[in-house]
């Protein structure tokens, strides 16, 4: 049975997956519930796939963090004590990562591997053009969406479902958190 994997992905109501400016990696509206969800989220046994933007991203923010900042928040740490897997063409082992492995070749194809060898699920927080092209070929078990309460109209980065193909989608959880922050889990259908 093949593994399930999910697309894990923070977004604002208008559909950035970062800002510029003075925002923060939570948009500032990070609280308790958020957390404490996040780091049961993180809690179980899986595989975290990065693509290789995504990882340099992580490191970097890692390094550049103190003890005080939010990137130690349990549930990061947590992530970044799991297994991993790296897909990329460009970065060779060993990786700056407790327990990461590098898989070179096209993220379909490794994707569609470690979906029939992991004996645990798959997760990916972020790596946005990676797990576009996952949801196209059909890889994509559930897309968990984490919106946050703020419009980024002229900060925005990164948008999260920008040049994806048209999807149905299903929805299979949905809670708020903190009383302001949405979580939507769906299950995705390429729309016929």
């Amino acid at each position: 049975m093949a593994a399930t994997y999910t697309f894990d992905v923070f977004t604002s109501l208008d559909g950035f997956g970062g800002a510029g400016g003075d925002w923060t990696g939570y948009w500032g509206k990070q609280g308790p519930e958020l957390l404490d969800h996040r780091l049961a989220l993180y809690s179980g046994e899986q595989r975290m796939v990065f693509g290789a933007n995504t990882y340099r991203l992580f490191t970097q923010m890692v390094a550049e963090s103190t003890e005080e900042s939010e990137v130690y928040d349990p549930w990061v740490t947590r992530m970044r004590n799991l297994p991993a897997t790296v897909v990329s063409t460009t970065l060779e082992g060993p990786l700056d990562w407790p327990d990461a492995t590098v898989m070179s070749g096209d993220a379909v194809d490794v994707v569609a591997r470690l979906k029939e060898e992991s004996e645990v699920p798959l997760r990916s927080h972020g790596s946005l053009s990676m797990n576009r092209a996952l949801m196209a070929a059909g890889l994509v078990d559930r897309v968990q969406v984490t919106v946050f309460p703020v419009i980024t109209g002229k900060t925005g980065v990164d948008p999260v479902f920008q040049g994806a193909a048209d999807f149905d989608l299903e929805l299979l959880d949905h809670r708020t958190l903190d009383g302001r922050t949405q979580e939507l889990v769906y299950r995705p259908a390429l729309h016929a």
